[in-house]
């Protein structure tokens, strides 16, 4: 007895898929594995016990459990320090207080990988007339645009950290609504290793958001001065209900806790307001449920291969983050694709997505996003900006069972169509 309405053709695709990626799935496991036994060695070594997970009120002194935090996560990532806190509302936001902590007035900041993802365009100053934004700081900033072939310009980053007053390089692992390919840790290392021969004094910073726990390595492993990212991603687990962190050298963690509350109080205050259990849990089965993302990701792009869509990337190649990205070609097939996924998700499910002209996005975007966290991207969802070339963006998936459903589902849609 099947308790979804899949038509045959739907069963045989899926069927195929899952037959076509079973060898991608013994090395997701062997990944997992190795991140599972490094957070819990971390977990061990901090002797993480039942206290910690009490919550604080008010300003939030003396959180034991927070502040223990942050030494696991440095721990994990092999960084000097760190700053967990539910206090960042989003990804944007720690990236916009690492960027804030780390430049001045007369500073330049260079992107090393073409335009960052939409919501920090208005950070920058690039798009929208916000106050508050680097460009009203009077910071500067450019960027390398990627080659024509979809890859970084090494030889344009070389030049441009040489130019007088860059004081920071952005390097955004994920692709976010770009065509090019995830970058690996090993090709981000090659970036830092060009910024400092060009630019030894230049902070580097990277994005990190949708890749930790993909590799067996994270940036700050390969020179990153900075990682950054959500807790509704990657590293929350799928429990985490909100919030950010920010990892690198001890001082421009400092500095980007400045930025989080105010000079003078920094990290100091902060109450987790109960929260610490569900941080410490989801950062303990984050690893597996990357994991389950991952292979989501896999199969979802091998089912629409199957269906005669292109991928990236395609479903025999090596993963750096959990984004599946697929060419759809046209809008009503993107709405279609994003119906089958609201209605393969737990919350939400009769819901139908439409697209909506969201903050930080110069053209109307669609999600789909049925998810217990509002907006985790951890959790199955898919989402579009609606223009040329009409591609959709696939993450997400608590379990791989329920991902690999939502897909089938979407695929559905798009049979029907």
């Amino acid at each position: 007895m099947d308790f979804l309405p899949f038509s045959k053709k739907t069963l045989e695709l899926a069927r195929q898929a899952q037959k076509d990626i079973v060898g991608q799935f013994e090395q997701i496991d062997a990944i997992a594995e190795y991140n599972t036994r490094k957070v819990l060695a971390a977990f061990q070594k901090y002797k993480v016990a039942e206290n910690f997970f009490a919550g604080t009120t008010g300003y939030g002194y003396d959180d034991l459990g927070r502040d223990e935090l942050d030494k696991i996560y440095a721990e994990i990532f092999g960084t000097e320090d760190a700053l967990v806190r539910i206090q960042f509302v989003n990804g944007t936001h720690a990236i916009a207080s690492a960027l804030y902590g780390c430049l001045k007035t007369g500073d330049t900041l260079v992107s090393a990988v073409g335009a960052p993802y939409d919501t920090l365009l208005g950070v920058i100053g690039v798009t929208g007339n916000e106050p508050g934004s680097l460009k009203s700081y009077g910071i500067g900033y450019r960027q390398v645009d990627i080659t024509a072939d979809d890859q970084p310009d090494k030889a344009g980053l070389a030049a441009a950290v040489q130019e007088p007053g860059v004081a920071a390089v952005l390097i955004q692992r994920s692709k976010g609504y770009s065509t090019r390919s995830t970058l690996s840790v090993a090709e981000i290392g090659e970036l830092i290793a060009i910024v400092r021969e060009n630019n030894p004094e230049a902070k580097i910073i990277v994005d990190n958001c949708y890749g930790e726990f993909v590799e067996t390595m994270e940036p700050s492993q390969v020179g990153a001065d900075l990682i950054v990212g959500s807790l509704i991603k990657n590293p929350g687990g799928g429990l985490a209900p909100t919030g950010g962190y920010v990892a690198g050298r001890h001082d421009l963690v400092e500095a980007a806790a400045m930025r989080l509350t105010v000079p003078g109080i920094g990290r100091e205050c902060g109450s987790t307001l109960g929260n610490n259990r569900l941080l410490y849990q989801g950062l303990f089965l984050a690893p597996h449920t990357v994991a389950q993302a991952v292979k989501t990701a896999v199969f979802g792009a091998r089912m629409m291969e199957l269906m005669g869509y292109e991928t990236e990337p395609t479903s025999t190649q090596t993963r750096h983050d959990i984004i599946q990205m697929i060419s759809l070609n046209k809008p009503e097939a993107v709405e279609k694709f994003c119906k089958g996924i609201q209605s393969g998700s737990p919350v939400d499910s009769y819901v139908t997505p439409i697209p909506w002209d969201m903050p930080g996005y110069d053209c109307p975007v669609i999600m789909a996003a049925g998810a217990f966290i509002q907006g985790a991207s951890i959790e199955l969802s898919a989402d579009a900006p609606m223009r040329p070339p009409y591609t959709v963006y696939l993450q997400g998936g608590l379990t791989y069972e329920s991902g690999k459903t939502g897909i089938m589902l979407a695929a559905e849609e798009l049979l029907n169509g």
